[in-house]
Formats: structure tokens, sequence, C-alpha cells
């Protein structure tokens, strides 16, 4: 295999609940990174999945009456859904009860185990059911309760109860990789990206690390410590694994060589301890190669509030995709805000940026170019002489160049910009060179004919830089302009200018992006 491996996965999902548009985002943004490097010819493996082992997952099987293998089994479902509902493609899809990954985890378990750094001793703190996590004194807030009385909470959950635990428990060493990952994030000034959340683990990692407690006495639901089956493996140190659980290590060497480390772990902000500290350390002390790049994007918002299920901010990705259309809905959410800041949802920014850029930009260039050839040419795409240079080629190019510049940061906003400046300059020249004037004069045939065949370029090539935030509507795009390229098969190099036949028999469509209503977003 020839092509250049890329490896990226999302954090895994809890399945207490369906997935609500804040959860949505990441995948979003995940799958066009993943289609992205695909049209580089890379060969991706695109990880997401489901975190089936936590206590908020019990709750939700009791809560309905089943076991929770079955409420996961049902849960998988409605996630398996959404996914296809959004249009996100993944290339393998996970779940921390599946027997491939309790192998690597007893694996990876049993050499922390080997190398001394697990330990059992007595455990005694606040748990939050939200982080599925113990809190240190630092990580918690001072909030009023009712009488007066001052309480602590989570910031993160602020609106549930923190329960005092004591337990015996297993221990892992993470203090004594404080020193490895200070020196790592030195030699590695990527590994944690954006610039702000890797200031923030340098923070944690310059106060000193502390040993975290890896098992649950209380617990039943999860995988046994392979050298003591009376305990549970703790959520979050099982379901880290899973990224190379999905490589088949231990047993599928070639594909574990081939893919790991991971290119890019993308996951939320409020994450990014467990997969910037802790996850590090469990590799390093199972002796296994740390993953290249972390990514720890910003929350959807709706107000001040985070979007999520306690908080009573949950909006249903599904039903937006259905009432504005998946494209509109992937396109507002990459384009909305700098990929890593948070993004402050609300429907009628949704709906102005759709009929702005896409209804009035790139829909409407399409629309009228079509109708142009067919009104002026009888449909045929025309053959532009020699003698009338492209006056949108550079500007093609151009396009395909900022596209790559910004994704190799994972700038998806300005990758969308850099794709979308090919549309803002056809629609420019259908401004300057007026065709329906230059109709008029026979004198200009060959004027009019570079302009439409530019034109229809424009469209084309934008199909083919914007697959990856709208492969949907870019699909039906090409369509329309006999241009049909399986999705699998798609490459930058599509994005050559002049590869449109001329001679195309193209028919007048109806509006690929219709406009919006207002009233809609109520």
């Amino acid at each position: 295999m020839s092509s250049q491996p890329y490896y990226i996965t999302t954090a895994i999902d809890y399945v207490n609940s369906r997935p609500h548009l804040g959860t949505a985002y990441e995948k979003i943004c995940a799958d066009a990174i993943a289609r992205f490097r695909r049209l580089e010819g890379d060969d991706v493996l695109f990880l997401m999945g489901n975190d089936e082992h936590s206590l908020k997952v019990e709750i939700a099987a009791r809560e309905k009456g089943l076991s929770a293998l079955e409420h996961c089994d049902q849960m998988e479902v409605e996630f398996q859904k959404a996914w296809a509902a959004l249009d996100v493609e993944f290339d393998d899809f996970i779940r921390t009860t599946e027997d491939r990954h309790k192998a690597t985890v007893r694996e990876i378990i049993g050499r922390i185990h080997a190398a001394g750094d697990i330990r059992k001793d007595k455990y005694k703190g606040w748990y939050c059911a939200g982080c599925e996590a113990f809190k240190n004194e630092g990580d918690l807030e001072e909030v009023e309760a009712k009488g007066g009385k001052p309480s602590q909470r989570c910031p993160e959950h602020p609106g549930s109860e923190l329960t005092w635990l004591e337990e015996s428990n297993y221990f892992f060493n993470l203090s004594k990789y404080n020193g490895f990952l200070l020196e790592h994030y030195e030699n590695n000034p990527d590994f944690v990206q954006p610039v702000v959340r890797r200031n923030e683990m340098l923070e944690l990692l310059r106060s000193g690390l502390h040993d975290i407690s890896i098992s649950r006495e209380s617990a039943n639901w999860g995988i046994p410590l392979p050298f003591d089956e009376d305990a549970v493996i703790y959520v979050w140190f099982d379901a880290l694994i899973n990224y190379v659980s999905a490589t088949g290590w231990p047993e599928n060497q070639p594909k574990y060589e081939r893919y790991w480390p991971a290119d890019l772990h993308l996951i939320g902000k409020d994450i990014t301890r467990f997969h910037c500290v802790i996850w590090p350390a469990m590799l390093a002390s199972a002796g296994l190669p740390l993953p290249k790049k972390i990514f720890g994007h910003g929350f959807v918002n709706m107000g001040k509030n985070r979007m999520s299920k306690t908080m009573g901010t949950r909006v249903d990705p599904i039903e937006l995709s259905e009432q504005f259309g998946v494209d509109a809905l992937r396109y507002y959410l990459m384009a909305e805000t700098s990929f890593g800041r948070d993004l402050e949802y609300t429907a009628e920014r949704l709906v102005v940026r759709s009929n702005a850029e896409l209804a009035n930009g790139l829909g409407n260039l399409v629309s009228r170019t079509i109708s142009m050839i067919v009104k002026y040419r009888d449909g045929l795409v025309p053959d532009p002489s020699a003698n009338e240079p492209s006056l949108i080629a550079d500007a093609a190019e151009n396009a395909r160049k900022a596209l790559r510049i910004s994704m190799a940061t994972l700038d998806l906003k300005g990758a969308i910009e850099g794709a979308m400046s090919i549309v803002d300059r056809a629609n420019l020249l259908v401004d300057q060179e007026a065709p329906w004037a230059l109709a008029k004069d026979e004198s200009k045939k060959d004027r009019l004919d570079r302009v439409l065949y530019d034109l229809a370029e424009a469209c084309r090539i934008a199909s083919v830089l914007l697959h990856p935030f709208m492969p949907r509507k870019m699909a039906e795009i090409r369509k329309v302009l006999k241009s049909e390229i399986d999705a699998s098969a798609l490459r930058l190099s599509d994005a050559d200018f002049g590869l449109l036949k001329p001679g195309t028999q193209l028919e007048k469509i109806s509006p690929v992006f219709p406009r919006l209503e207002l009233e809609e977003a109520d």
C-alpha cells in the first residue's frame, strides 16, 4: 500500500442518552478532516465509538428496566442513526464491551502492572458522576447551597451533587511520569493544540501530578483487572485504551504498526487532562508510542450555557438536519467560528449564513451558470478558444492552496473560506463580464464561451474543494455538471482547472441550496 496512513479518532461517547449538537460537532469536524485526508490520497482510519462501561450507563439502563448491555445495544442503534443522518462516514466503530477492546485493555493494564506502576491503597474523595472522575480540591468551586451553607461543585457539572467516597482502590503511579511529560511537551510543541490547551496542560504539569485511582470497589459493570478479578477497571482507564484496541493490538501487529501512533485525537476541551496527561503516561508505562497530536476543541454553547443534557440545553442534531438540511448545518458549525474556540449556536445565525453564503453565493452561481449555458449555448458546455486565456484558473489554484494550508493547522473556518474564494471570484466574474451583454454581440462569441466555461469549471472545482464539509450537496453539484466521481475515488487533483469536458449537455436545475426562512428558526 503506497498511500500514507492517517489515523484520526474522536472521543467515544457515553450512551446514557442520545447525541446532542455538542456531541455531533466533534464528529462532523472529524469527518471533514478525514474526508480531506482522503482527498489527499491518504489511507485513512477514522475511528469513533461508544463508551459503555460507566455509572451513567448503569443508571440509564436501570431507569429503563434493562440490563446494561441491552441498553448499550439499543443506544448503538440511536448513535449510528445520528451519524448517518449527519453524513459522518467513519471507518470503524468501537464499543468498550467488545472482546477486541477487552483483550487490549487486559494487555495494557498487565504491562502497566508489570512495570510496577499500580498499587493498592485507600481512597477518600469527592466523586463527580458527570465527569466519571474523582476530583481534587483544586478542581472544585465553592457555591452557596440551600440554608446558606457553602458547598462544593464540579465546574463542568454544577447542577450535579458530588458524592463522597471511601474505597480500597488500585492506583496508577501518575506522579512518576511528571518529568517525562514535561520533557515530551518541550520536545514536541505541537503535541497538544490549540496553544491555549497546551498552556493549560503545562500549568497542570508544573503544579505537580498526583497518583490516580484506576479501579472501583463498588462497581460491577466493567472490565475486571487481570490481576484482581474482584475489582473493576475505572471507566477512564478502560475507555482511553480504545484508540489502541481499534488497531488490533496485540494480535494484529501489521495493522497496529501501520496506524499507531494515532495522527490525531480530536476531543472536547473538558477532557484534555485525561487525554493529554493520563493517557500518554499510561502509554509510556506500557511501553507504547504516544499519539502525534491531541486537539481540544471548544464547546457548542446556547447563550451562556454549554450544550448538554444535564444543563437542559440539549439540541437534537437530527432534527436540525431535517429542518435546515444537513449540508447547511455542517457548513455553519465549521464556518461560524475558529476551530478550538467555543461556538455560540443560534438557529438565526445558521439561517443567515446559509442564505448569504450557500443560497446566494454557491447555489446562485451554480443555478445561473447552468441557466446561461442552457440559454446561450443550448445547454452544451462551450469549448473555449485558445485565444481567450482563462479568467479563473489562477483563482482556482489559489483556492486549493488556501484549503491545504488551513487544513494543515486544522483551521476549518479558514479552509472553508479558502475553498469558497473560487465561488467569490466566479460571482465577481459574472458582474465584471456581464454574459448577457456578451451574448448580444456576435464578435464577443469567444469571450462568452470562455466566461461560461470558466464559470462552470468554478462550480465543479468548488464541489471538489468543499466536499469534506458538505459531501451530499457537492456530489449533487458534480452530478448536474455530469462530472460524477465516486467519493472514495475523489482527489484534490480533481480540482485541476480544465477537466470539465466541452460539449457536455446540461439541463436547468432546481436551486441547490434553497433559501431558508427565518421563521423556521422558531
